[in-house]
């Protein structure tokens, strides 16, 4: 016992006594034949008293080392001199990337390595490199990736370093599926996510692969999905690839969505010194919303209100923050505006965009330097960042400024692809399709929007080039060209063919809150020929035209997202001036949809049609320019053989209008996971002749109603419609079974 406290007490003196310090005189470095004595000697961050001990020198190893320039390290005292030897790893003089052949694929795996060209080879850091190279290219679906590295001594002190890499196939998903309680058919999520399944015909689809990125987008739009659905608490448990063998995976997403949520109470705590007047547009949306499912869009307008109001009545220095607090399914909501500290902008720096020009950037930001530093702006900057779809990611960091009261907002954007090529073909009752499609997101690093199309269908072909400005000089104004050439045959059934080249300089801006002006000038050259059955009115139509119209349309979009809208309306209106033209034609056309969620899950929708089309000169307006109705518009009727017809051709009509009804049934066959089901009610007249009064039943609604049935096949979504018949006209012809089946390549 005795002895052990013995030792208890010597190893206590030993722990609580001073490390043993020594002095030096000089510093004396050797091995080093790259790195110069300065280098190392910053490397090592000395201490200027020239007094150290044991910890002191074990952090100059540790400083020396954590350089990654130097194989092996030794420090010590000796004769009143702080020796430091070094061995220097070589120099790498090329690091060679093999078995890439794609471009792209070789410069993103090489921008992710830590050893480059001219940096110190590392055996550890190259095999971190391995693991970062095949974690790489399991994002771009390369799941079987192998690799080998090796180096090849150059002599004095220099390698190459290769990584030779075998790709394999990519991973392919054979099957989606989703599991858990997750409340909405299969069909109905497969249009929420962005992957799909692998099909041998899907040449161009990158979506068929296996991508980690892709399926964690494919989580995020998951989630927001059912928050904007009232299902607060849902949880995308899990989302795992179980292999199929061959190459193959099936992509499992596990849902637990747990109970809807309605919004109950909100209050508003506003600083004591603020007009609480200011502030009673956004009383009234609490007043709508309450007793409302829980939605994400709707929280994201309560925001965009809040930043409005404080930055219209210039509430520079203000903040918001929103708390919730849950009871049962009722969700009480707590935002807080408050005074936040008085900064300004000195300076904003932008990093990583090597191909987006940096005026394109600054453009869109909300914020400027020189103005006063307000964290809604900022975060409407980095909103607007992310919603350009140039970057993967966009990291924001704000420094002290040179001054106390100035801020250095550092923005940090990594750029992703933004070109797509796609294709898809469509066959259905009223006839098929082909296209084919090339879209840059970010032409030339310049914003634009660039994009072709070509499609060709059972009566026409129809080529298109496109470029966009959105922010046209930083003005938030668009500015578009558009070229396109149609050939439209319809000698058959309405008795005339159209060739038509021409182009569209248009520009578009929002007026206010979800309320778009766009405005363009077209010009045609129009060659229109008719077959020898057509009749004299017709055959006088016969020629060739040059056209120059001017167009304006506004659009105001009050829908609550989107895509998949479930409440709110969307009207607009576009009418067509005559500048230059052989008939004088004008036409107005008017749309309007809104969107009720009655009955829970049942989604109704009630939209109305109207156009016109009449020479303000008394002539007759020209074959390709009266008015057909959309097939949408009126189903129970083959498309466009309704209304007024001359001898055996349908000519359309000066007038439509078309009102629609329709509601989801998801009650219908719940198991059934791959179809949903709705049904629909359809009126619709096309009248008016201005060759002849005698021809057509103006006064004639025609009208159906019917049962859709939304389809996954195999192939890609199937459309099936079967309608009856209610009212028609003499002439009309029906259709009771409509189908459209489309797929992508």
């Amino acid at each position: 016992m005795l002895n052990f406290f013995l030792k208890i007490f010597v190893l206590f003196l030993f722990i609580t006594s001073p490390s043993q310090s020594n002095n030096f005189n000089d510093v004396l470095i050797s091995g080093n034949k790259r790195i110069s004595n300065e280098t190392i000697l910053v490397f090592s961050d000395i201490s200027e008293e020239k007094n150290l001990d044991n910890n002191s020198i074990n952090l100059i190893l540790k400083k020396l080392y954590n350089t990654n320039f130097f194989k092996d390290v030794s420090v010590r005292i000796e004769n009143n001199n702080l020796l430091i030897n070094v061995v220097e790893y070589p120099i790498i003089q090329t690091v060679f990337i093999e078995g890439i052949k794609k471009k792209s694929t070789k410069e993103s795996v090489t921008k992710i390595l830590t050893l480059k060209n001219r940096s110190s080879f590392n055996p550890i850091l190259a095999k971190q490199d391995e693991a970062r190279i095949l974690s790489h290219l399991k994002k771009l679906g390369y799941f079987f990736a192998t690799i080998i590295s090796s180096v090849q001594d150059l002599g004095n002190n220099k390698l190459d370093l290769t990584y030779n890499i075998v790709l394999g196939n990519k991973a392919k998903i054979s099957k989606i599926s989703f599991i858990g309680d997750k409340k909405f058919k299969n069909n109905t999520l497969r249009n929420v996510i962005i992957s799909e399944e692998y099909k041998f015909w899907k040449i161009l689809s990158g979506k068929k692969f296996l991508n980690e990125d892709l399926v964690k987008l494919d989580q995020r739009l998951l989630y927001n999905f059912y928050k904007n659905k009232g299902f607060f608490n849902v949880n995308i448990n899990s989302s795992f690839a179980n292999y199929l063998g061959n190459d193959e995976f099936e992509l499992i997403y596990n849902i637990a969505p747990g109970k809807k949520f309605y919004f109950n109470d909100f209050v508003l705590n506003l600083p004591l010194d603020y007009d609480d007047s200011n502030f009673e547009a956004l009383k009234l949306i609490f007043l709508d919303l309450k007793g409302e499912n829980y939605s994400l869009n709707s929280i994201n307008k309560v925001l965009d209100e809040i930043d409005k109001i404080v930055l219209n009545e210039q509430f520079e220095f203000l903040k918001s923050t929103v708390s919730e607090k849950i009871d049962d399914n009722l969700i009480n909501l707590t935002f807080n505006i408050t005074d936040s500290e008085k900064f300004y902008v000195e300076k904003i720096n932008i990093f990583g965009n090597n191909i987006t020009q940096e005026d394109v950037i600054r453009n869109i930001l909300a914020i400027d330097e020189g103005d006063a530093f307000n964290e809604l702006l900022q975060k409407r900057t980095m909103n607007n960042l992310k919603s350009l779809n140039f970057f993967s990611d966009v990291q924001s960091e704000i420094i002290n400024g040179s001054s106390s009261n100035q801020k250095i907002i550092n923005l940090t954007v990594s750029e992703k692809a933004t070109g797509e090529i796609s294709a898809g073909a469509g066959v259905g009752t009223s006839g098929g399709s082909v296209s084919f499609n090339v879209r840059e997101n970010n032409f030339l690093g310049r914003g634009l929007e660039f994009g072709t199309n070509l499609t060709v269908s059972q009566e026409s072909i129809k080529g298109m080039i496109n470029l966009k400005n959105p922010n046209y000089k930083g003005s938030n104004r668009s500015l578009d060209f558009l070229a396109e050439s149609t050939v439209t045959d319809r000698l058959t059934d309405f008795g005339y063919k159209s060739n038509k080249t021409g182009f569209t300089i248009g520009s578009g801006f929002q007026y206010f809150d979800n309320f778009y002006i766009n405005t363009g000038v077209s010009s045609f050259v129009e060659k229109l020929e008719t077959d020898a059955t057509a009749s004299a009115s017709m055959k006088k139509q016969k020629g060739n035209y040059f056209d120059t119209f001017f167009n304006y349309r506004i659009d105001y979009d009050q829908r609550n997202q989107r895509y998949q809208a479930t409440d709110g309306f969307r009207s607009t209106f576009k009418q067509v001036f005559p500048l230059i033209s052989d008939s004088d034609t004008l036409t107005n056309t008017y749309n309007y949809k809104v969107y009720n969620n009655w009955f829970s899950d049942n989604i109704t929708t009630f939209s109305l049609y109207a156009k016109t089309t009449n020479s303000i000169s008394g002539k007759d307006v020209k074959l390709s320019e009266r008015i057909f109705l959309p097939p949408s518009k009126l189903r129970g009727f083959e498309s466009g053989k309704v209304g007024p017809k001359d001898g055996n051709d349908f000519v359309g009509g000066n007038y439509a209008l078309a009102f629609n009804a329709s509601t989801s049934l998801p009650q219908i066959l719940p198991n059934l996971q791959e179809a949903n089901f709705s049904i629909f009610l359809d009126a619709a007249n096309v009248w008016g002749l201005d060759y002849s009064s005698t021809l057509g039943d103006s006064g004639k609604i025609r009208s159906s109603i019917g049962l859709a049935i939304d389809f996954f096949t195999p192939v890609g979504p199937l459309n099936i419609s079967f309608s009856e018949t209610i009212t028609k006209g003499r002439k009309d012809i029906t259709e009771s079974f409509r189908f459209d089946l489309g797929t992508s390549f």
